[in-house]
């Protein structure tokens, strides 16, 4: 769902993400407090594996985010140092980051030693 779509923001914001479950036709994507998923085979996965890689719900919430920045494809994170990690990655030297005051202590030096 994208602004190509001719939705506002609002609409966006309630909808993207959120698709009707088949199997019980629930439409919003619930809190799957799981950590593994079932394997139709060894080694081969519906779609996710292990919680903090990925599922469900953080695909809506991405789906989501993606819409509302009118983007290709939105990023959630387990954890803020994945997130600064990322971050990190897609810079280059002489790059600057713009992060809160308070950020974690932790966050800050990685950033300013880096």
């Amino acid at each position: 769902m994208t602004a190509a779509d001719g939705l506002g923001f609002a609409s966006r914001a309630i909808h993207a993400g959120q698709d009707p479950d088949p199997q019980t036709g629930a439409v919003i994507v619930p809190v799957y407090q799981t950590s593994t998923f079932a394997q139709t085979a060894a080694g081969e996965h519906r779609g996710w594996d292990y919680a903090r890689s990925g599922n469900p719900t953080r695909d809506a919430l991405e789906a989501a985010l993606a819409s509302l920045e009118q983007a290709t494809h939105g990023f959630a994170f387990s954890s803020g140092l994945a997130a600064g990690d990322a971050v990190l990655r897609t810079c280059s030297p002489g790059d600057h980051v713009v992060m809160a005051n308070d950020v974690y202590g932790g966050t800050y030096r990685q950033f300013a030693k880096v």
